[in-house]
């Protein structure tokens, strides 16, 4: 597929509530990136992500601030929501070879706990993202709908916090697959339903997920919230404004890190249906 100019992403976002493929970097900077993602990956104590340390560690670690910071997704970004850029906050969606996980059918916005949709994901592969390997599978004009109430499944394969699924039934026949190659990115509305299969291919299955917001947007939990500021200016103050690291792991970044990965469940699990052992 051609890769969009940005005036055609922004009319297809409009029209559609995501638009691909755009291009971020090259793909041998993205296997640098996938490089430097799977040492620090390596340097855990499972040899793998769990928990917060899939979030934000765009706040610790430079080359994932270099990341959130890409003038090519930034660029995009801005034809979506303006000049004044914060980004919330960055996930990894890590599919093993042949990984049983997936995503459920379900709206973003109806658990971040933001206060409108001044919100847009880019999602950057940095692996190949086809039908096989589980890409992202998304409906057309779902970002016009009303909210859809979810149903918290907390199922262990489902890579979402809640394995929160949507009450609705979606259309398949008319659900587009976002295949990407390394390197690329995809962006999509904050309402957009949404979702994805297992990887069943024999390699890992890379996306990161960065979320930029506009500075008026809000927390409306009351659970303190945190940003970093990416491209322009922050006039509302409504986010606590995280440092761009200098260095990687910095005793101030790992603390800063913790604090705002511990907060976040707050606002995330915010009247989740948590289960309870027996």
């Amino acid at each position: 597929m051609t890769v969009l100019t940005i005036d055609e992403a922004v009319s297809k976002y409009r029209e559609d509530g995501f638009c691909f493929p755009l291009r971020a970097c090259s793909a041998a900077a993205a296997a640098d990136c996938r490089a430097k993602l799977e040492a620090y990956e390596a340097s855990q104590e499972t040899g793998r992500l769990e928990g917060g340390m899939k979030q934000k560690l765009h706040v610790m670690l430079t080359w994932m601030a270099d990341i959130v910071h890409t003038p090519a997704i930034l660029e995009a970004v801005e034809g979506l929501l303006g000049p004044d850029i914060l980004c919330w906050q960055t996930s990894w969606f890590i599919k093993e070879a042949h990984d049983p996980g997936f995503v459920s059918w379900h709206q973003d916005g109806n658990y971040w706990g933001l206060s409108s949709h001044e919100v847009a994901t880019a999602w950057l592969a940095l692996s190949p993202a086809t039908v096989a390997s589980g890409c992202m599978r998304m409906a057309p004009g779902s970002q016009g709908w009303e909210p859809v109430a979810h149903d918290d499944t907390f199922d262990d394969n489902n890579l979402l916090t809640r394995g929160q699924v949507m009450q609705a039934e979606i259309d398949e026949s008319g659900v587009v697959d976002v295949e990407l190659q390394p390197g690329e990115f995809s962006l999509h509305h904050v309402n957009l339903a949404h979702a994805s299969h297992p990887n069943r291919t024999g390699d890992r299955r890379i996306g990161l997920a960065i979320r930029y917001i506009t500075p008026h947007v809000r927390q409306t939990t009351g659970v303190p919230d945190s940003a970093m500021l990416v491209r322009g200016e922050d006039r509302e103050g409504h986010f606590e404004i995280e440092p761009r690291p200098a260095e990687d792991l910095t005793p101030d970044a790992v603390a800063l890190h913790k604090r705002v990965t511990e907060t976040r469940s707050e606002f995330i699990y915010y009247a989740a249906d948590i289960p309870t052992d027996a």
